[in-house]
């Protein structure tokens, strides 16, 4: 069973699977991309800022754009990010605080692992 992000008015809802149904093996498969590592690592950059999220034509990725409309939909069914439209936007955002209940301080660890790893490969 999945749930929906709450929608604002007039606005579309995505489902989105509920705390419960996130299992760790999604979510470690679909951090196994480093497209979509990348997606992450770049919304967790922006995430006081930017509290509300990204809208997907922010992120400059080298891929066309149905693969990356496939790789924001692996991560939002993975449990990962969630999706939310505003207007014709679709807004991305960490679900960071699902993260941390259910696998606490992985996301932290990863995010810093994949640094580190950005850095030695520069």
């Amino acid at each position: 069973m999945t749930t929906a992000v709450s929608p604002t008015a007039g606005s579309r809802a995505l489902a989105h699977p509920g705390r419960d149904e996130i299992r760790l093996e999604s979510v470690l498969h679909a951090l196994s991309d480093p497209v979509r590592l990348a997606i992450v690592r770049e919304m967790a950059g922006c995430e006081e800022a930017r509290p509300q999220g990204l809208s997907c034509s922010e992120f400059a990725l080298p891929v066309t754009k149905s693969t990356s409309t496939h790789h924001f939909r692996v991560l939002r069914e993975s449990g990962v990010i969630e999706q939310v439209y505003r207007g014709t936007a679709k807004l991305n955002a960490l679900r960071r605080a699902d993260l941390d209940a259910l696998f606490p301080g992985l996301l932290d660890r990863l995010l810093d692992a994949a640094d580190r790893q950005a850095d030695r490969l520069r």
